[in-house]
């Protein structure tokens, strides 16, 4: 029961986390790494600030973790800053994709060279529905991408180690919970350690951010909701869930992505976007029907 809560707190974090780019789309003239650094530190600070009771009870065992806890920051602040610039580069298209769907590789290979864990057959399963599911996303999307992509190649690498950070941040948090440390001190150590670095980057990026009420109203909704309350919900399910499962269960965020872009900015979803679809529900089915071994 506890795990298929947990499983439900991450799909919320997701719906959430996926309506981030139509947010975005109304502050065109906010870089997008300034929206990134913004969103990923503000909500850095609010996260270390709601767990104050959580990690002074914590400290000591955070002081023991004290290396999980500097990687971790450190894969949290190099996330946004390579997803954001691996979009600018590669195409919004080719950036989400790379990035989203190289995660979950990512997190299964720390499980398995580092903590010594055999993936069970549904994830791997899931594992290449998804990544098939995402792809026919991709595919799609890129049909109607009309946006210069400056180098394609730099791009895709940044993609990568966005996904690559992604990953290593939630193995890194899995891995303190199950060392005794509480889910909230987890994610509030790692993300307030790295907030202090992403907000000082918009001291060379953020000069459009508070220019209107819209770029200030998008800014502050991002950090907030999604960002913010997105990663109390994705925490908890940590507590409960594999980090392989729940970065393969963030596959679903793409596809409430592409469903606002219909509803909300009119664009177009091809039959290959719908079938992308289709694959990404089953693999979220399958982790939810199945407990991870």
């Amino acid at each position: 029961m506890n795990e298929l809560k947990g499983r439900f707190a991450i799909l919320l974090s997701c719906f959430l986390w996926g309506t981030t780019g139509v947010a975005a789309s109304f502050a065109p003239n906010v870089s997008s790494l300034a929206i990134g650094a913004f969103s990923m530190g503000v909500g850095g600070l609010l996260l270390m600030l709601t767990s104050m009771r959580s990690l002074q009870q914590d400290w000591h065992l955070l002081w023991r973790c004290r290396v999980l806890v500097v990687v971790g920051a450190l894969a949290v602040v190099v996330y946004p800053l390579a997803f954001y610039s691996s979009m600018r580069l590669a195409g919004v298209a080719v950036g989400n994709v790379v990035s989203l769907a190289s995660a979950p590789f990512f997190a299964i290979g720390f499980e398995c060279l580092i903590s010594k864990k055999r993936p069970s057959f549904v994830l791997l399963l899931s594992l290449a529905i998804g990544s098939a599911g995402i792809v026919l996303l991709a595919l799609q999307k890129g049909e109607a991408y009309t946006g210069a992509a400056t180098n394609h190649l730099q791009g895709i690498v940044l993609g990568l180690l966005a996904g690559l950070s992604y990953g290593l941040y939630s193995w890194t948090a899995k891995r303190m919970i199950m060392q005794g440390v509480k889910s909230q001190s987890a994610m509030g150590s790692m993300f307030g350690l790295a907030s202090i670095v992403l907000v000082t980057t918009l001291f060379f990026t953020g000069e459009q951010i508070f220019a209107s009420q819209m770029s200030t109203g998008v800014v502050l909704y991002i950090a907030l909701v999604p960002m913010f309350i997105g990663y109390l919900a994705f925490g908890y399910g940590l507590g409960f869930v594999p980090a392989s499962s729940a970065t393969l269960m963030t596959l679903f965020e793409p596809v409430v992505a592409t469903v606002l872009a219909i509803v909300v900015l009119g664009e177009v979803v091809t039959a290959l976007g719908w079938l992308g679809m289709v694959f990404i529900l089953i693999c979220l089915v399958l982790q939810l029907a199945f407990k991870s071994k």
